[in-house]
């Protein structure tokens, strides 16, 4: 966390004064690692804080503050523009909530791992190579492209359409804040599995609205996407705490790694498909805001793939998990 502190302060900073392309890529790079710090030192103190549903409840809380933070950023944002604050002068905001959270976290204890094995990287590589951990990693890349793909080109393809793109980013955003607030219940009553098959489901409803209604039905499809996407990725790291603990800290900064890692990796293929449809729609005599609103929406269709998969993939994980219960229950009796 001190470490994050040091790097939001300085890419902040040079974001601000920064005046030229390479100084706002290392800028984005320190903020950027900043974050991964926050997530791979908060994630572990949370799940060796608290036991069994409350882990859970309090991972939501904990990572309803990301889209909740998107949510009163672009208000604030739009308003600051609305009153003639623009670019750089806005980015001054970031350094309130830095400054707050180093006054947080100065002076204070973290608690001890609670799984003897959580403690020892040895102990957590061998609890990394099992079949469980190596498919919720591959089930950790399709909810991040899930979950962000969509949501850094949806307000610019919907836009087109009549959207508020303020407005749709907030939406998704606030209602992703909200479910998380109430993520500890969900899971209470159906479990990590159910969770996220549910979202998954969602998620898919979600995106395949954003691919095929314009105007006033794009705000719909925010709040099926919110909802389906908002459990995901506290769900993931609360899945990997609550059933893979010996992975410890060192297994939860994976999971999360390799969600942002696909991030990274998704969106220049998702620009890709962008260009190539906007060629076959051009191709087909459409131009200017039309032209853009039936490629972009033809590229999020593509997108409901991945949470269509997810489906599947967490439909096989309940039945395997409840598999593993039983054969647990059997050798206990015997």
């Amino acid at each position: 966390m001190q470490f994050a502190f040091f790097a939001h302060a300085a890419g902040i900073l040079l974001l601000i004064y920064s005046g030229s392309y390479i100084g706002l890529l290392m800028a984005n790079l320190l903020i950027g690692l900043g974050n991964g710090c926050t997530e791979a030192a908060c994630n572990p103190m949370i799940a060796d804080a608290y036991e069994g549903n409350r882990m859970s409840k309090m991972l939501n809380r904990f990572h309803m503050w990301f889209p909740g933070g998107i949510a009163v950023g672009s208000l604030l944002s739009g308003l600051m523009t609305y009153m003639g604050i623009l670019g750089q002068n806005q980015v001054w905001l970031l350094l309130i909530p830095t400054v707050i959270y180093a006054y947080l976290f100065f002076g204070q204890s973290w608690p001890k791992a609670k799984v003897q094995e959580a403690a020892t990287i040895s102990g957590n590589f061998k609890a990394m190579a099992t079949p469980l951990f190596i498919f919720i990693a591959f089930c950790m890349c399709l909810t991040a492209i899930s979950e962000f793909g969509p949501n850094q080109w949806v307000g610019l393809i919907l836009e087109k359409s009549g959207a508020n793109t303020y407005l749709i980013l907030a939406l998704t955003a606030g209602l992703m804040a909200v479910a998380r607030y109430f993520g500890g219940d969900m899971v209470k009553k159906f479990d990590q599995v159910g969770v996220l098959l549910g979202s998954a489901i969602l998620a898919t409803i979600g995106i395949y609205l954003f691919s095929t209604q314009t105007g006033a039905m794009a705000y719909v499809a925010a709040i099926f996407f919110a909802l389906g996407i908002a459990y995901f990725w506290p769900n993931m790291i609360g899945f990997v705490a609550a059933k893979i603990p010996k992975s410890g800290a060192l297994g939860m900064s994976i999971i999360g790694a390799i969600g942002m890692f696909m991030n990274g990796l998704v969106q220049p293929i998702i620009g890709g498909w962008i260009d190539s449809d906007r060629e076959a729609a051009a191709a087909t005599g459409l131009s200017g805001d039309e032209l853009i609103l039936v490629a972009g929406q033809n590229t999020l269709e593509k997108l409901t793939l991945f949470p269509g998969i997810l489906i599947v993939l967490f439909t096989i994980l309940y039945f395997w998990l409840k598999k593993r219960k039983t054969d647990n229950k059997i050798a206990v009796n015997a």
